[in-house]
């Protein structure tokens, strides 16, 4: 089983700017790609070229060729094989789109896009406290035998968060068996409390409304407000001077952003492994529409801040390493309208009833405690 191990680099000034450098050329081959499909895809109609899709070995050679040329040969300066992935990379984008897996890739703003870029498996080292990167050196680690040497790493990936570089590898982890307890649970997630599991009768609160969290957020607030009015007291005509103030400013924004996003995503993690810990046989969790959750303004933010796309993906990975069968119940099911006593389904169900009260047996339970319970019985049809 693979699993992936992410840790902290410190390059020094001249590896950093070097890091910057490779995945500049990764987000400008990306988008070169792109715009190679989108022009033959142009071309469909007057069958020029025939319309069909170009290959990324055919795109490769386009990119052999421009390296010999003046205005690109700066792409000589980085591994050869960040290029080579990132065509990959936008092929598989544009692929998707065509087979209607996802949408249609967008270019990467230089301003917006994370930094991020592949390396090479072959040419990839760790020791114990350093990676070689290929052009760039020996790059120290934050953390000391963190990641296994002498194995085979599989898509190794190094990212920029606006603050400090990282580097993600895969590696092959040995399977466990562990005695389960054949138990089927089920978990409804929400707005007003993250989780709520069917063999658990406390929620599992949502960290959001935490002082923690709340307090974090109000500094945000104060630093935003803050760097907004210096912009408008450097205006000068339509465009802002960026001063050195507003560069620390911003920095500090960015800080508190990786904070809020650290505090989420470990609280995330602490959940989900509580819940893998108990040894169910089988995890069932509904198929949520976060893409039309997202459209409501009035809830967007707190659907956002909750993750729970990433909460789902942590809870499978999991379960798949412990042997537990994951379970996604179909979207339309059921479960809140559905009586978990005698099985009557209401005709309608308002957000704003928060008690299920059953029309037929009488029973009151909470709303999302009664999903669960309904989601651990689901039956794959």
């Amino acid at each position: 089983m693979m699993t992936s191990i992410k840790v902290r680099l410190e390059p020094n000034d001249k590896q950093n700017s070097k890091l910057f450098q490779a995945s500049g050329t990764a987000r400008f081959i990306y988008n070169w790609t792109l715009a190679r499909q989108e022009e033959n895809y142009t071309l469909k109609g007057t069958h020029k070229n025939g319309g069909k899709f170009i290959s990324d070995n055919d795109l490769r050679k386009e990119i052999t060729q421009l390296k010999k040329t003046e205005q690109y040969r700066w792409l000589n300066t980085v591994s050869n094989n960040i290029a080579k992935q990132a065509v990959k990379d936008g092929c598989e984008a544009y692929k998707k789109f065509f087979k209607r897996l996802a949408e249609k890739p967008r270019f990467k703003s230089r301003r917006k896009s994370k930094p991020s870029f592949y390396h090479d498996t072959d040419k990839i080292k760790f020791t114990e406290t350093h990676v070689q990167l290929e052009k760039l050196g020996k790059v120290k680690l934050s953390e000391c035998n963190r990641i296994p040497t002498n194995v085979k790493y599989s898509n190794p990936r190094v990212t920029h968060d606006g603050i400090h570089w990282y580097i993600s590898v895969g590696v092959e982890a040995e399977e466990e068996l562990y005695e389960l307890t054949g138990e089927s649970i089920g978990i409804d997630l929400g707005i007003k409390d993250l989780a709520i599991c069917s063999n658990r009768e406390e929620p599992y609160k949502n960290i959001n409304k935490g002082k923690k969290v709340k307090k974090s957020e109000k500094k945000l607030r104060r630093l935003q407000r803050k760097v907004s009015r210096k912009y408008e007291k450097n205006k000068e005509g339509r465009s802002y001077v960026k001063t050195s103030n507003i560069v620390k400013l911003e920095k500090n924004i960015r800080k508190l952003h990786r904070n809020l996003d650290n505090i989420r995503t470990d609280y995330r993690h602490k959940i989900t492994t509580e819940i893998v810990k108990t040894k169910p046989s089988r995890i069932v969790m509904e198929s949520l529409n976060v893409k039309g959750m997202m459209r409501n303004r009035h809830l967007s933010k707190a659907v956002a801040q909750q993750g729970f796309h990433e909460f789902k993906t942590m809870v499978q990975y999991k379960a798949e390493r412990y042997g537990i069968e994951f379970v996604e119940a179909d979207t339309w099911y059921p479960s809140s309208k559905t009586c978990s006593e005698c099985g009557y389904v209401k005709p309608k169900l308002s957000l704003s009833e928060r008690l299920f009260v059953c029309e037929c047996c009488g029973s009151e339970i909470d709303r999302d405690a009664n999903a669960s319970i309904n989601l651990s019985r689901y039956k794959v049809s």
